[in-house]
């Protein structure tokens, strides 16, 4: 049985990677306010940004989904990790030495399926680079040159070379102690007559990192006559490869992806190489598979393609202009409307891939193809039309009728009206305006379609409310009947020391909101903020009684206070503030029950317990009146 981490080695593991470097492996960050960060949540889709990062606390929040933690919780999430795993991970990459308990320190034996995965392909990527070297792999060179990639691009790019025998990798990764089993579900090896062989032999290859530079799959070109398989060879779908959610390059364009905020989408290996050997380092491919909803989902988030961002970005795709060619740009037309960025194709003249255009026409000719890009709407109404005589009556009609979809698809109606007119004038029709109405028509059937069935293809806000409101109580907890108390519990959670000591003798029951006086609970049952410290906030979340108050919990630790915080003494007012107002609601509530009370015995004779009502009363609204005249200095002097 795998032993635990230990706990002071789990600390050090969270305290040594920042959570904000962390996510900027996945997602491209901007400022959200008040020291946060915020950017397009990886975990559901969204048009705006509502997933914020805190740093100085160590936590996220998406206020869309609920989905929330530290920088274990999100790893976790987003590789679908175990704890152990995700806290190996995160040694590794901050260079921490874990200690396990219940046996002591041996990785080889403690660490779990999927950190054993990544490391075999670790270790597989340099077998295969080393062999790039060996006179067999002359043969590897030589094709590798021929497109103009030299040794250092090889390098750069981690290029290997599969040896031509049965079980070479299979053997050297038995060796680093790896099992057969590990290495089948790997991917790296297949099932032979007399045991585990190698799946790629005598080929040319590419590893396939995911978006934080891992290996997790691997590209193979064949280069002999006598080698029957298929030109190219990925790795099968195992536990960490998935071609429909990996990008290649992506751990090489992301920084400029989200510095630029354009993409460039190529078709091959060798075309991402000659890209970014060009200069155009946003270059990525798919891996096996045709461009789809997940790769779109990677792309938004690397460039923050938000509805509401100041400035679109841009995603170029670079077709052959060939037929295939064509019908590629068409599919990806498809998933053009998943994005707020702008969309174009790229094609060459000569209908030479970004790799053959650089070894005819050098690297100039590859930015001034990425320049020459077309908007995607056009060029897939151009391709349309083309494939219709325009010289015949029919053939007119035909090409309105196939191009009228794709131009009701745009979501933009000041874009779907100018594409209407060009789609008039490039079937020659001098009635503009029947043009303009037939896409009218077709774009209200599309939204009517899409009103009929809700439940066909779910957006995700439609579904955040029933997520938002399911692990709490039916209570609106952005009420302003109960903004104080929210106000004042994220400043106990987020500035404990200027709520300190006065907010440890606040009760649940100045708190009317349940779940906010389960938090006021957790606060006391962790120490209180007067014993805040490093790992206050973990203190806190291990109090509560279950997940739904956590998510509450870091949801108020990380949601921005309602006050700017430009300068420091605002948030010391500010706190003060929302201490007075939160007691001074309780102190109301009490004055009115009191009232009620001193009426009832006063009506009933023989009660003695009046005068004892009264007192209290007395004493109540002498307070009530200090703290509106002198503020939080009267619950110091109480």
């Amino acid at each position: 049985m795998a032993g635990r981490i230990n706990d002071d080695d789990v600390k050090t593991v969270r305290d040594a990677v920042p959570i904000d470097a962390v996510v900027s492996e996945y997602l491209q960050l901007r400022p959200g306010g008040g020291g946060n960060l915020k950017g397009l949540c990886p975990f559901h889709d969204e048009k705006s940004p509502s997933f914020h990062v805190s740093p100085s606390k160590g936590l996220f929040h998406c206020f869309g989904c609920q989905e929330g933690g530290d920088t274990l919780a999100f790893v976790m999430k987003m590789e679908h990790l175990s704890f152990s795993e995700a806290v190996e991970r995160l040694a590794a990459q901050a260079g921490v030495t874990l200690r396990y308990e219940q046996g002591g320190y041996s990785p080889g034996r403690q660490q779990g399926e999927r950190t054993r995965l990544i490391e075999a392909h670790r270790a597989a990527a340099r077998f295969y680079a080393e062999r790039l070297a060996s006179p067999e792999a002359e043969i590897g060179r030589a094709f590798l040159a021929e497109r103009g990639f030299d040794q250092a691009a090889a390098e750069h790019f981690g290029v290997g070379y599969a040896p031509v025998g049965w079980d070479h990798l299979v053997r050297y990764l038995r060796g680093a102690g790896f099992t057969d089993r590990e290495l089948l579900l790997a991917g790296l090896a297949q099932d032979g007559r007399r045991g585990p062989i190698d799946r790629f032999r005598g080929r040319l290859i590419w590893p396939i990192r995911d978006i934080t530079g891992e290996v997790v799959g691997f590209g193979a070109r064949k280069l002999r006559d006598d080698d029957n398989g298929p030109k190219y060879l990925n790795t099968p779908e195992t536990p960490i490869y998935k071609k429909s959610q990996v990008l290649y390059g992506i751990d090489l364009a992301k920084r400029d992806i989200a510095n630029s905020n354009r993409a460039v989408v190529v078709e091959g290996y060798t075309d991402v190489m000659a890209c970014h050997l060009a200069g155009i380092t946003t270059a990525i491919a798919t891996c096996g598979t045709a461009f789809g909803g997940e790769h779109v989902k990677i792309l938004r988030r690397l460039l923050l393609d938000s509805s509401t961002a100041h400035s679109a970005g841009e995603v170029v795709f670079t077709f052959d202009g060939d037929a295939a060619g064509q019908k590629a740009a068409l599919r990806a037309f498809e998933d053009d409307q998943k994005f707020a960025a702008h969309t174009f194709v790229a094609v060459s003249p000569g209908g030479m891939d970004p790799c053959e255009l650089r070894i005819a026409q050098g690297d100039q000719a590859v930015k001034e193809l990425i320049e020459s890009r077309t908007p995607l709407f056009e060029f897939a109404i151009q391709s349309i039309v083309a494939s219709h005589n325009m010289d015949t009556a029919e053939g007119r009609s035909a090409a309105l009728e196939h191009a009228a979809p794709i131009v009701a698809q745009i979501k933009d109606a000041a874009i779907q009206h100018e594409y209407a007119v060009r789609l008039a004038g490039l079937v020659g029709i001098q009635d503009t305006g029947f043009v303009v109405r037939r896409i009218g028509q077709l774009a209200r059937w599309n939204r009517g379609r899409a009103q009929q069935r809700p439940t066909a293809r779910p957006s995700a806000p439609a579904a955040e409310p029933a997520r938002s409101a399911a692990p709490g109580p039916a209570l609106n907890l952005r009420n302003p009947a109960h903004a104080g108390e929210r106000e004042l519990l994220k400043l106990a959670l987020q500035f404990p020391e200027l709520v300190a000591p006065a907010f440890d003798a606040y009760g649940e029951d100045e708190f009317t909101a349940p779940p906010y006086a389960l938090v006021r609970r957790a606060v006391l049952d962790a120490g209180g903020v007067v014993s805040a410290d490093d790992d206050y906030l973990a203190r806190v979340r291990e109090a509560a009684p279950d997940d739904a108050l956590r998510v509450l919990i870091n949801e108020l630790s990380v949601e921005p206070l309602q006050v700017s915080r430009r300068k420091q003494r605002e948030v010391d007012g500010y706190a003060g503030l929302r201490l007075v107002e939160v007691r001074l609601a309780a102190v109301n509530r009490r004055i009115q029950q009191l009232e009620s009370d001193a009426r009832r015995a006063e009506a009933q004779s023989g009660n003695t317990r009046a005068a004892e009502v009264r007192q209290e009363l007395w004493t109540l609204e002498q307070y009530r009146t200090a703290l509106r005249e002198r503020g939080v200095e009267a619950l110091y002097s109480a």
